[in-house]
């Protein structure tokens, strides 16, 4: 037989757990994780079932978050290949705690290709249609807008462009966990809170 490792077991369970214990309404996911928010309704559902015949609910039954565009971000390395925490190259992704050089430096080794112009959806440019996707997910432009502005623009010039999009986009959330993370009285009064 195969060896299967309980890791691939275990995961829907534990995030349909973490889902319901913070009784979360809308929940965030791609569209390869859509079956794992599935089975988080059924354990609510079942625990409703079994438990509170009469009684007030105990779970909410979250429902899917998914956006069109950008739900999926592929690898910066490769195209084809969706973005993760989990991958052996550092530079196929951008961690949320990047600092703006090495953003920049990630964004300007990205893959590309040889091609003039930027377009989406050309089975050829996968490169250029999740770099493209990127930067609509960070600008909130329409993809008109975004094709005016930047498709002419080479490889080289639309590299920084991006990067600089990607750190503006960042810069709250990382403002944000450095001030959380300095306040240690906070965390340590959250970490006694929860327990």
């Amino acid at each position: 037989g195969e060896n299967v490792g309980v890791g691939l077991f275990d995961y829907p369970v534990l995030m349909a757990a973490d889902i319901l214990l913070y009784q979360a309404g809308l929940v965030p996911v791609g569209e390869d994780q859509r079956q794992h928010l599935e089975l988080t309704r059924d354990i609510a559902r079942r625990f409703h079932d079994l438990y509170c015949k009469r009684k007030k609910r105990v779970f909410r039954e979250p429902k899917a978050l998914i956006v069109k565009e950008g739900a999926r971000v592929m690898s910066l390395t490769d195209g084809r290949a969706k973005m993760s925490k989990s991958a052996e190259l550092d530079n196929s992704r951008i961690n949320l705690n990047d600092d703006p050089a090495t953003i920049a430096r990630k964004i300007k080794k990205c893959k590309s290709d040889e091609f003039t112009g930027l377009e989406w959806d050309n089975p050829d440019r996968p490169e250029a249609t999740n770099l493209l996707n990127i930067y609509q997910a960070v600008t909130g432009m329409e993809r008109d807008a975004i094709l005016a502005e930047v498709g002419d623009l080479s490889w080289g010039g639309f590299k920084p462009r991006l990067a600089d999009a990607v750190v503006a986009h960042l810069e709250p959330i990382q403002l944000k966990y450095a001030e959380v993370s300095a306040d240690k009285a906070y965390l340590s009064g959250v970490l006694k809170s929860g327990a």
